[in-house]
């Protein structure tokens, strides 16, 4: 006896329904359309969901899009609502144009490859040393095209001077920043007696998105935008999600149990495990740089990546013979040599490029390279 055929209509509704069911692993939560959205390229009906996956011990939360096109499949991108959506302060901007945007020198050669095109953007020019005492107001948080941090306007309480700087991780509109690279305020140094104690200081100052200089930072802090000399501004640490640490200040113990530096200089493991020694008179910030989930980010599509001033990365083998050693023939060969650069120099097989003398004085332990491993065969087999 044959089984009873359903209608075609009762069909389509129950693949309807198995298709577009959520799966039970993931929690879906659907976002308000923003008018922010339109401002990304994106409509607001776009806005798809924001999905909740788990990476190791942390919770990462990204915004999807529903699959209108292709090019917003598989685009994902962390949330930052908190952002200004308005166009940055213009006198603190300056155009980006000339022959330096596509990656050419003066003399109109290519130095800097993979660049080119883009869509036009304003450099801001960001306070990387932070000189300027006082309190500061944050007046609100923004995007940076030119850099992978957010960057925060801020307002000088004493003068209404406006200027840019690195946004800490958790840092909004509202909250208030100091600078102590100018030394410690009076009302400051009133409030502990006329005496600098090590512990109050910190427990007053070393707070997120407040600059110091390295001897004012307590053992064991995480910092960004960290400088190397007391005449410069910050140089290490300033991309998003970056820190260091301060592991060792040179200090002594006095027989009244303070403690006093003895050195010049303050080491500080950075973000790739280097441990580098700087002036203990150089600049950092408390805190993690901002938009600690960029590197998760899904460009989604060759376009985007092109809007960001990025131009594509071609094999060797693919091109022609005057563009590089490996290419030409017939098929895909590389002429049958080593792999080479494009200049000619060997790439693989062990071959040195770093000076074995005139190692850098400031580096007291080198990064881990090949996650700690040799690369060295007969080394290893030793």
């Amino acid at each position: 006896m044959l089984p009873q055929r359903l209608p075609l209509s009762a069909v389509t509704r129950s693949l309807q329904r198995l298709t577009f069911s959520q799966p039970t692993l993931r929690s879906y939560a659907t976002a308000k359309p923003k008018s922010g959205a339109e401002g990304n390229g994106l409509s607001a009906d776009m806005l798809m969901n924001d999905t909740t996956e788990t990476r190791g011990s942390q919770s990462l939360v990204l915004r999807t899009y529903k699959p209108r096109t292709p090019g917003v499949r598989h685009l994902r991108r962390p949330i930052n609502d908190h952002l200004w959506k308005g166009r940055p302060f213009l006198p603190l901007t300056n155009p980006k144009k000339g022959q330096g945007k596509g990656g050419r020198n003066v003399h109109g050669r290519i130095t800097v490859r993979h660049r080119g095109g883009g869509a036009k953007r304003r450099i801001r020019t960001v306070d990387f040393e932070r000189r300027r005492p006082g309190s500061h107001l944050v007046d609100r948080i923004e995007y940076d095209p030119g850099r992978s941090a957010h960057i925060a306007l801020v307002t000088e309480q004493a003068t209404g001077k406006k200027s840019y700087i690195l946004a800490a991780e958790g840092l909004r509109a509202g909250d208030i920043v100091h600078s102590y690279r100018a030394g410690i305020p009076q009302d400051l140094l009133d409030s502990m007696g006329g005496i600098v104690d090590a512990g109050i200081l910190a427990a007053r100052t070393a707070f997120r998105g407040n600059c110091l200089p390295m001897h004012m930072i307590p053992v064991g802090t995480q910092v960004f935008a960290v400088g190397s000399a007391a005449n410069r501004g910050a140089v290490f640490c300033r991309s998003a999600g970056t820190s260091a640490m301060v592991v060792n200040k040179n200090e002594e113990t006095r027989d009244d149990g303070t403690k006093i530096m003895t050195g010049k200089y303050v080491e500080v493991r950075l973000q790739s495990g280097e441990v580098r020694r700087v002036s203990k008179n150089a600049c950092a910030t408390i805190g993690v740089a901002s938009n600690v989930h960029h590197h998760y980010r899904q460009l989604g599509k060759a376009g985007r990546s092109r809007w960001l001033n990025i131009r594509p990365t071609v094999r060797g083998v693919a091109m022609n013979k005057v563009d590089h050693p490996h290419g030409g023939g017939r098929g895909k060969s590389k002429s049958g040599r080593n792999p080479v650069t494009p200049w000619g120099r060997p790439t693989k097989s062990g071959y040195k490029t770093r000076r074995t003398h005139n190692v850098n004085k400031w580096v007291v332990t080198p990064r881990p390279r090949n996650h700690g491993k040799r690369r060295d065969k007969r080394s290893s087999k030793e």
